[in-house]
């Protein structure tokens, strides 16, 4: 794998000088941070009303209830940690949306400088080279991730109530965006090669790409309309199911990567 490693640190260095594709992910995950606080914290502060008095959250804190960990909390903690962690699966959206971006630059925009003939002419397998531009997607948007993980619990550290921290430093948040995220990602991106390696416009590959996020809303959806709690078990399924899917976008990819197409007929 020492070719696809010395391609990766090429992927590495070109986003260096193209950092305007994670505006995106930064977008969201500002969004993440700010919705939370808002419902959470500020409207009830403003308002005077508590969250545990409002009709709109029985339901929330009913299912939150059911948790051991979120026994010990009293009614307004419960519902805080219940919104912190509700909007928690945003966090996924980052390393998705940057995915998307990083991976149909990646191929289209090498096919549009006229670098990507003379790598597909070395001796690199299509698994490797699809290897490499999948990380060098994959690995920004982690670090992505972790930062806006960190802000998000400094934000809830400060503002939350006692307890809400400690709720959200459980395995389950932790497997929304660490198993859950990246596997999301993975699948965004790989679809956003398969495209980019047909078209010629950036954007397109991205749509495609952006179906990913309908099952992430739908998650949330959900949830809030108390159908669905996102729990341990249930999100070890997800990922293995994840991890099918992009097992067989692998295969694929790497038989709709035609080399000698691109090679000889590619304008």
């Amino acid at each position: 794998m020492s070719r696809a490693i010395a391609l990766l640190g090429k992927e590495l260095a070109d986003l260096r000088q193209n950092l305007a594709l994670f505006l995106p992910s930064v977008f969201v995950a500002f969004l993440t941070i700010l919705l939370p606080l808002y419902i959470a914290v500020i409207v009830p502060y403003a308002t005077g009303e508590r969250l545990s008095d409002s009709s709109d959250f029985e339901v929330a804190l009913e299912m939150y209830r059911q948790n051991p960990e979120a026994r010990a909390l009293d009614a307004e903690a419960a519902i805080q940690a219940y919104l912190f962690q509700y909007f928690l699966p945003l966090l996924v959206l980052g390393p998705v949306t940057s995915a998307m971006s990083i991976a149909s630059f990646s191929v289209i925009g090498e096919k549009q400088a006229r670098t990507l003939e003379p790598l597909l002419a070395t001796p690199i397998t299509t698994f490797e080279l699809l290897t490499a531009k999948a990380l060098g997607a994959l690995l920004p948007a982690i670090a992505l991730t972790l930062t806006s993980l960190v802000a998000y619990l400094a934000v809830v550290a400060v503002f939350a109530r006692e307890g809400v921290l400690w709720i959200l430093l459980g395995p389950r948040s932790f497997g929304i965006v660490f198993l859950l995220g990246p596997l999301a990602a993975i699948v965004a991106l790989q679809l956003a090669v398969c495209v980019s390696s047909r078209v010629n416009d950036a954007r397109t590959a991205q749509q495609i790409g952006a179906l990913v996020i309908l099952p992430v809303a739908a998650l949330m959806v959900l949830q809030f309309l108390g159908i669905l709690l996102l729990t341990v078990p249930l999100i070890l399924v997800i990922a293995l199911f994840l991890l099918v899917i992009n097992a067989g976008l692998m295969w694929v990819a790497i038989r709709l990567f035609d080399r000698e197409t691109i090679l000889t007929r590619w304008k």
